[in-house]
C-alpha cells in the first residue's frame, strides 16, 4: 500500500492528529530498506503508529492469505494495536488472538485469513498447532515490546511461532528500553536500530513524594486521594491480593474505585477498565499489568502505592500519565522504613496532606451493560439511537460507549439512570430483546 503524503494525511485525520512525528516519520523511511528494524522509543511516544506505518508500506491489497504477524505481550496491547488499526481505516482485515478471548470466535475469524493478524504468544502458537494460522505468506513480524514478552517468560512459544515462519523477510522489534537482549531464535538480518528513548522523565510530568508515618500505607493513601479530589488516577500496588486489599479498604472509606489485575475474568477486567475511561470511577488500582498498553487517555496522577522494583517498572508506570500533550503527576508514597530509590535522578517534591479528609465529589456516570455487541450487528450508532428515544435521554447524558464482541458497556449520567431504565426495560434493541442492567 503506497504511502504518499495524502495517503498520510488522510490516516492522520482519521487518527486526528495534525501529523505524523518525527519517530513515525523515521520509522516509515526505515521500513523501505531491505534490513530488519529495531525501535526503540518512549512510552507515549507514538510508537504503535511507528510500526504499524511500515507494515502497511509492505502490505498489497491485491496478495491472500496473512501479510503481517504483531506479536505482544498482553491482550490490552494486542486490542489497543486493533483499535489503532481499525481507525485508519485501510482495506486490510485485522483479527486480534489472546488468551480469555474465545477460540471459537477467534478460529472463525481467521477461516478468511486476515492480512493482519495480533495476538500474544501462547495464543498464537495454539492456533499455529491447530493450523488456524497458515504461516507460508506471512512476510513481516513485528514483536512489539518484545522485552516484556522475553520477562513474562513466553521464550518458547515466540520461538515457535518464529520457526513457523520461514517466508519472512522484514522483522521490526519495538521496546521502551535499551537493556533488553535480543534471543537469536528471532534470526534478526543486519538490524537498523532507531533510538528514540530520552533516558529523561517527560517534562510534563511533576514528580512527588508523600510520607506515611504507619507501615501500612492505606490511610496515607486515603487522604492523599482526598487531596487529589475527583481527578482520574492510578494506583500501582506490586502484588494481585494487595490490589484487592486496597481496593475494598478505599471503599470502606468511600472512595470509589475498580481494581484490575491479570488474575481476573475478561468480562471482569473489560468492565473495570470501561467504568475507569468513562467516568464511573476516578480511581483504578491495578498491579504493573496496567504499566503497558493500557489506552487509558487524559490520567492526570500515577500513585505508587508500592515502590517499583526497577527503574523501567517505575518508567512503564509514569508512562500512563503526561502522554503526548497532555501533563501529570507521579507520587510516590514513602513509609517509615523505605527509602526512596537510587534510580531517581530528581528529588521528588514533599506534599503535606491536610489535616482534614474531605471526600472527593461522587463520579456523575454510571456505566450500563448490555448484552448485545458486534457480532449481534450492533454499534455504537444503533446504541445512542435506543437511549436518546426509547430512552429519552439527551445527547449530553450519553457517555463513552464501547461495543465489544458479544456486550457492550455505555456510560450514562448517574441522574438519569434510574428513570430511564423503567422506559427502556420492555424495549428491543434493533428487534431483540437484550439484558441492560447496571454493570457489575
Amino acid at each position: 500500500m503506497l504511502l504518499n503524503a495524502a495517503t498520510i494525511r488522510k490516516l492522520t485525520e482519521r487518527l486526528e492528529i495534525d501529523e505524523i512525528n518525527e519517530l513515525q516519520t523515521s520509522a516509515l523511511e526505515a521500513g523501505k530498506a531491505d534490513r530488519d528494524l529495531v525501535l526503540l522509543s518512549d512510552t507515549g511516544s507514538g510508537k504503535t503508529l511507528g510500526f504499524l506505518l511500515p507494515v502497511l508500506e509492505r502490505m498489497d491489497e491485491n496478495a491472500s492469505g496473512t501479510q503481517t504477524l504483531v506479536i505482544v505481550p498482553s491482550r490490552e496491547l494486542a486490542m489497543q494495536i486493533e483499535k489503532v488499526f481499525k481507525t485508519l481505516g485501510t482495506p486490510f482485515k485485522v483479527t486480534c488472538c489472546y488468551g480469555g478471548h474465545k477460540r471459537e470466535i477467534e478460529e472463525n475469524n481467521l477461516t478468511e485469513a486476515p492480512a493482519l493478524i495480533i495476538g500474544t504468544p501462547g495464543r498464537l502458537a495454539d492456533h499455529l498447532r491447530r493450523d488456524n494460522i497458515h504461516p507460508d505468506t506471512i512476510r513481516t513480524l513485528v514483536l512489539d515490546e518484545f522485552d516484556k514478552s522475553l520477562e513474562l517468560g513466553f521464550q518458547d512459544e515466540m520461538a515457535e511461532i518464529i520457526g513457523a515462519l520461514r517466508r519472512l523477510d522484514k522483522r521490526i522489534l519495538t521496546s521502551a528500553t535499551a537493556a533488553a537482549e535480543i534471543p537469536s531464535f528471532v534470526g534478526l538480518r543486519d538490524p537498523q536500530t532507531l533510538d528514540f528513548l530520552t533516558g529523561e522523565k517527560s517534562e510534563r510530568l511533576a514528580l512527588e513524594q508523600v510520607l506515611s508515618p504507619e507501615k501500612d500505607k492505606i490511610e496515607t493513601l486515603f487522604r492523599l486521594i482526598c487531596r487529589i479530589g475527583a481527578r482520574s488516577a492510578v494506583v500501582f500496588c506490586n502484588h494481585r491480593e494487595s490490589v484487592e486489599r486496597v481496593s475494598e479498604l478505599l471503599k470502606e472509606r468511600g472512595i470509589t474505585n475498580v481494581f484490575y489485575h491479570g488474575a481476573m475474568e475478561q468480562n471482569e477486567r473489560d468492565s473495570a477498565l470501561a467504568k475507569f475511561r468513562n467516568g464511573t470511577s476516578d480511581v483504578l488500582v491495578t498491579t504493573d499489568l496496567a504499566a503497558r498498553g493500557l489506552d487509558v487517555p487524559n490520567i492526570r496522577y500515577i500513585i505508587h502505592y508500592h515502590l517499583p522494583n526497577t527503574e523501567e517498572i517505575f518508567i512503564h508506570r509514569n508512562g500512563r500519565t503526561a502522554r503526548m500533550k497532555a501533563s501529570g503527576t507521579a507520587i510516590l508514597i514513602i513509609g517509615p522504613d523505605e527509602r526512596l530509590p537510587e534510580y531517581l535522578h530528581d528529588t521528588p517534591t514533599t506534599i503535606t496532606l491536610p489535616p482534614d479528609a474531605i471526600l472527593p465529589a461522587k463520579p456523575k456516570w454510571t456505566t450500563l451493560f448490555i448484552s448485545a455487541g458486534k457480532k449481534d450487528k450492533v454499534n455504537k450508532v444503533d446504541i445512542v439511537g435506543f437511549f436518546s428515544h426509547k430512552g429519552q435521554l439527551k445527547q449530553e447524558d450519553i457517555g463513552l460507549i464501547e461495543v465489544k464482541d458479544f456486550f457492550s458497556f455505555v456510560g450514562i449520567r448517574k441522574s438519569t439512570v434510574t428513570h430511564m431504565l423503567q422506559l427502556i426495560k420492555d424495549q428491543k434493541l434493533k428487534n431483540k430483546k437484550v439484558k441492560i442492567e447496571v454493570a457489575k
